[in-house]
């Protein structure tokens, strides 16, 4: 059995994770724009104060009396292609606004928030409804890397999300260079897990070393038979050399054992269901292998012969904890 919710076939661009920045913001009064990219969802704490008011969870600006609108500049960590967008409300009831609209381009400079021209509309001026995730289709394949959220004429999202794929260039590494090729930054992501009950499960792919125990991926406790797993879409196909396993932070919940198993998944004819049939039956790469409480476990693989994959699936025995997983490889020439 699976967890409902569990595929994440699109990464959310808009990450903090991913190194996606705060640029430029018209007006933050109430509420710092970053905290609009946050990965955990919005809370409400009713007797919250600070020196401008009530604290809320998430971006909010002043009430405008000039007649103009407030908008946000974002640099996203790695350039993309946005399908879906999320602008959520949650507890903006009387101090959302009414509508919104946002716009994308590709440059290598930052671009102008007041030069129109130098943005791409992905969604008109659109009306958004209080304290709810309003989510918007995008029916554009333009790869950006800076995007203009624009609300009218003012008021407070709690989250702002860009669900897409990473449109990375491979022409910045040389040939047979070794690449982290999990990492989101690059466009790897997660496409199913059996169970995530605590922490952020995107953390597993993110850069660094977890901060604390909630950032990385851990299961319940297990009172059944069995093991729990994850499976990972690399960047690109790729022959596997290195792999690290990081329990950073995890010292009574970390996993005793994990193993790694790889496959070259056609992505024509593989749905999510089928990957995660079949993945019970792929090549093993790395055998049952004790772990050791908060300590980074690497590994160098001699596999014989060499055989190149595109997606990964870890095996943690009989539960616990991971704060990220990294596989390093050298990637495919086709």
């Amino acid at each position: 059995m699976t967890d409902k919710n569990n595929s994440q076939t699109l990464v959310n661009l808009a990450s903090p994770k991913m190194g996606t920045k705060i640029l430029s913001v018209s007006d933050e009064f109430f509420g710092e724009a970053i905290r609009m990219l946050s990965d955990k969802e919005p809370v409400f704490i009713e007797d919250k104060f600070d020196e401008h008011g009530k604290w809320m969870d998430g971006w909010e600006s002043k009430r405008r009396r000039d007649g103009g609108n407030d908008w946000v500049i974002i640099k996203l960590g790695s350039p993309g292609v946005i399908s879906t967008i999320e602008v959520d409300t949650s507890y903006f009831t009387g101090n959302f606004p009414p509508f919104f609209s946002l716009e994308g381009c590709y440059s290598s400079e930052i671009p102008n928030d007041d030069d129109d021209d130098d943005w791409i509309l992905l969604k008109t001026k659109t009306s958004l409804i209080g304290d709810k995730k309003n989510n918007f289709d995008i029916k554009s394949n333009k790869t950006l890397n800076y995007i203009r959220l624009q609300i009218f004429p003012d008021g407070g999202v709690a989250r702002l999300r860009l669900f897409g794929e990473v449109k990375y260039d491979w022409g910045k590494f040389k040939n047979n260079e070794l690449i982290e090729l999990s990492s989101l930054n690059l466009g790897g992501s997660i496409v199913a897990f059996n169970n995530a009950h605590y922490g952020d499960v995107s953390a597993l792919l993110s850069e660094g070393r977890g901060k604390t125990m909630g950032d990385g991926w851990e299961t319940r406790r297990r009172r059944e038979p069995g093991n729990d797993w994850i499976i990972i879409k690399l960047a690109k196909k790729a022959m596997i050399k290195e792999i690290e396993i990081d329990t950073a932070h995890f010292k009574g919940n970390f996993p005793d054992k994990a193993s790694i198993q790889a496959a070259s998944v056609s992505e024509v004819v593989s749905s999510n269901e089928n990957i995660i049939k079949d993945s019970e039956k792929w090549d093993l790469i790395l055998d049952q292998t004790k772990l050791k409480a908060d300590n980074v476990h690497k590994f160098s693989l001699d596999l014989n012969p060499q055989k190149e994959a595109t997606h990964i699936r870890l095996n943690i025995y009989p539960d616990g904890g991971v704060s990220r997983l990294r596989i390093f490889g050298i990637i495919s020439n086709d």
